[in-house]
């Protein structure tokens, strides 16, 4: 008992200090939300911490292909269990290496390879047409709008995000005809 609370003495040190910080730096009507600012779970050794990270990439490869994101709920800040805590951060770890396997393999990839051979490198950034499946901004707006406003043109994205809005216009019914040309060569349509 003496040893667990000689570990936690850091902790409570370090949430103090940074408590009386923020609230000496704040004025007095403020300082409800300078307390809330600085959440501290000692005795979960990172774990909330590990479930927002996981959390984060599940839903980072889910936009990326398009999908809806996996519903969270706040239980596991709210349950003082560690073992649930674990089994939370678990879940959400099989979630993220499920998503990125999916997104890893578009449904079209060999055809979006065959097209990217003959268009143009994945970081082409001579416009009118960039990225390696020379994607026009009228298209990257309608169906990377999300990429286009965080990571800017086709050409800063990765080569998956650059499949996936691909297969995005795919999806919609347009088919390979955006890549007329390349697309015959390639023998897609």
């Amino acid at each position: 008992m003496l040893r667990h609370s000689l570990r936690l003495l850091p902790v409570l040190a370090l949430t103090l200090v940074g408590v009386f910080a923020l609230t000496a730096a704040r004025p007095a009507d403020a300082k409800e939300n300078a307390v809330r600012v600085l959440q501290v779970h000692p005795g979960d050794g990172g774990l909330v911490r590990q479930i927002h990270h996981y959390r984060r990439v599940t839903w980072r490869w889910q936009s990326v292909m398009g999908v809806r994101h996996t519903r969270a709920t706040r239980a596991a800040l709210g349950d003082p269990s560690r073992r649930y805590k674990v089994w939370v951060r678990n879940l959400w770890k099989h979630r993220a290496k499920r998503a990125h396997r999916l997104a890893a393999h578009p449904p079209h990839l060999a055809g979006w390879l065959c097209i990217h051979r003959y268009e143009g490198a994945w970081t082409d950034s001579g416009g009118p047409y960039y990225g390696g499946l020379q994607m026009d901004l009228g298209f990257q707006r309608t169906y990377g709008a999300r990429l286009l406003r965080r990571k800017g043109t086709a050409n800063n994205w990765t080569p998956l995000e650059q499949m996936w809005v691909a297969e995005r216009a795919h999806r919609s019914g347009r088919g390979y005809y955006p890549w007329p040309s390349t697309a015959r060569y390639c023998g897609l349509i």
